[in-house]
């Protein structure tokens, strides 16, 4: 359960599902780890292009713009952040990308784009939207439906609307079909940053002592994964009654005896991304500890067992809604219980689609990847979550991490 870029927060039953997870990595050895990293290919990303247009052309669609972002990322290689100066691609139907961007940016863009494109540019005195129609005007079109990228802001889309007269779409769901689907270079990818997550979480899993605050943990957590060669995304760290809010609480914590110490962190590699959560208790756990933790660990295995091809990805959130139920929690979202989703899509972003979650029904397809944490939360006293990536596979799920063991061994 990822939470914003460089945020930090103040087993029974599993032989079942770990059947199903064959290859999944072990040990990882400290390291610069990050050093196997292959980055994805300028073929690789001629080949999304290619497949976009190709659905483009299908649904009669004129064109994609797609603007600062993970997508610009995905099709170009251009890593850019987002300000009021636009920089974006107008990726045609048929034919090559163009891309626009401040004039003064440019020397930079060309830096990273990696793919062959047209790059054009505006100064600040002048008008993007008309550079962009100019654009889409160039490649044909100029009279068709333009689909714009699911998270592009709304001037920009309203710019092309009522300043330059383009009917604009949502994109959503052409960006979907390709960034679902994660190739053998992406999963290669997003195993190395979880092998880099889980071998700093085993450093800092043994470097713990009484005293230690939230912000003690991260930065442990932080300088291993750095020394591996990732770049920390968040380092979330809830102790004691903040564990039972998901994503932390401001109210300071220490560790003592007894403390329930619960772990989200992930880190990017060449632009793929991890999100592991490990959950342990400081000294010796209590009996309500020890049940949680064992009920959120068959959770996970539920969840695998729930994950075939063709199935909608809601239904791995109710078959967990339903175990835990049955186990006295909940009932639904109700606290003591699971108050999120049990997943998330996961791959160059943190959170993305599909989300393990009753209102998304998308069909499982083998090359989609996820995040497994279906937590409980009690609270005022404490809560526990497990987070494990994985991808569908025609076989079934298969892990990137292996599974925690127990209570005492969780990494």
């Amino acid at each position: 359960m990822s939470v914003s870029r460089r945020a930090v927060l103040a087993g029974a039953g599993g032989a079942a599902a770990l059947a199903m997870l064959p290859g999944a990595s072990r040990a990882a050895t400290p390291g610069r780890l990050a050093d196997a990293a292959v980055p994805i290919t300028p073929a690789e990303r001629m080949a999304r292009i290619a497949k976009v247009q190709g659905l483009m052309a299908e649904q009669g669609l004129a064109a994609l713009l797609v603007e600062s972002g993970s997508s610009l990322t995905y099709f170009t290689g251009i890593r850019w952040w987002r300000s009021e100066r636009i920089t974006a691609a107008v990726i045609p139907a048929r034919g090559e990308p163009i891309v626009v961007t401040p004039f003064f940016e440019a020397p930079s863009i060309r830096e990273t784009l990696a793919v062959s494109a047209d790059l054009r540019t505006w100064n600040e005195d002048t008008n993007p939207f008309a550079l962009i129609a100019g654009a889409l005007r160039d490649r044909g079109a100029g009279g068709g439906k333009i689909a714009v990228e699911q998270t592009t802001r709304a001037f920009i889309t309203e710019g092309l609307a009522k300043e330059q007269g383009f009917q604009t779409v949502s994109g959503a769901a052409l960006v979907n079909a390709c960034r679902q689907i994660k190739s053998a270079a992406e999963r290669a990818l997003m195993q190395i940053a979880n092998d880099i997550t889980l071998a700093a979480l085993r450093e800092v899993h043994g470097a713990v002592r009484a005293g230690m605050t939230s912000a003690d943990l991260a930065a442990l957590m932080e300088a291993a994964t750095a020394r591996m060669g990732g770049t920390s995304e968040f380092a979330g760290v809830l102790l004691n009654e903040a564990s039972a809010f998901p994503h932390g609480s401001k109210t300071p914590q220490g560790v003592r005896e007894g403390s329930v110490i619960l772990m989200d962190c992930g880190c990017v590699v060449e632009d793929y991304q991890s999100d592991i959560s490990r959950t342990w208790v400081f000294g010796e756990a209590s009996a309500r500890q020890r049940k949680v933790w064992q009920t959120i660990r068959r959770g996970q295995d539920v969840v695998f067992e729930a994950a075939k091809v063709g199935v909608p990805v809601s239904a791995l959130d109710a078959a967990v809604r339903r175990f835990y139920e049955n186990e006295g929690w909940g009932p639904g979202f109700a606290l003591p219980g699971l108050s999120h989703r049990a997943g998330h899509g996961i791959g160059m972003d943190g959170h993305e689609s599909p989300y393990l979650v009753g209102s998304d029904h998308t069909p499982l397809a083998a090359g989609m990847c996820f995040s497994n944490e279906p937590g409980l939360y009690i609270p005022g006293e404490f809560g526990m979550r497990l987070e494990d990536c994985w991808v569908m596979t025609e076989a079934g799920p298969k892990s990137f991490t292996p599974l925690a063991r127990s209570l005492d061994d969780p990494i």
